[in-house]
């Protein structure tokens, strides 16, 4: 039996945000109750020269969103990336999820070859559907969500891996 791209990407993106948003309420919480800024965490990076937070899950939605519109070849939601707060975060969550819940399964899947160019530090990067959804787009987004779960985790969040799989 073989595996569709809509059941590669879709559910397996849900999933992540899912347990992002998750991961988020944590950190809100611990916040609260160490009577923490939650702006300390916000603005919180690893190193010196990686992104905050916040970046993080803005990037990570980004490509999310932006990964499901390429694919299916409906217009991705556009974001201003001016989340300020963990509330902020969590609807930019939930307007990723509302928008690659709502692409049909039959936008995504068929796309394995579908010619894809992105442009990164201003060079054009070509893929086919399936090379950019499994090489592309999942480890980046694998990344942010990763390093924003470590910077909850390095402030001292008692978040786990259960937390950051978000069940199975």
């Amino acid at each position: 039996m073989s595996i569709s791209m809509h059941q590669v990407a879709v559910p397996t993106l849900a999933k992540s945000l899912r347990a992002l948003s998750g991961v988020l309420a944590k950190g809100a919480a611990d916040a609260e109750a160490r009577r923490i800024d939650p702006q300390v965490f916000l603005t919180a990076r690893l190193a010196p020269d990686m992104f905050t937070l916040t970046r993080q899950v803005q990037i990570a939605t980004d490509m999310i969103k932006g990964g499901i519109g390429r694919l299916s070849g409906v217009d991705a939601p556009k974001y201003e990336d001016t989340e300020a707060s963990v509330a902020e975060l969590q609807a930019r969550i939930e307007k990723t999820l509302a928008f690659i819940e709502s692409v049909p399964a039959d936008a995504i899947d068929g796309t394995e070859e579908k010619p894809i160019t992105i442009t990164v530090a201003k060079q054009d990067m070509h893929f086919t559907g399936q090379v950019y959804l499994l090489h592309w787009v999942l480890p980046n987004v694998f990344f942010h969500i990763t390093t924003a779960y470590d910077i909850l985790r390095h402030n001292g969040v008692a978040v786990g891996k259960r937390d950051y799989l978000g069940g199975v």
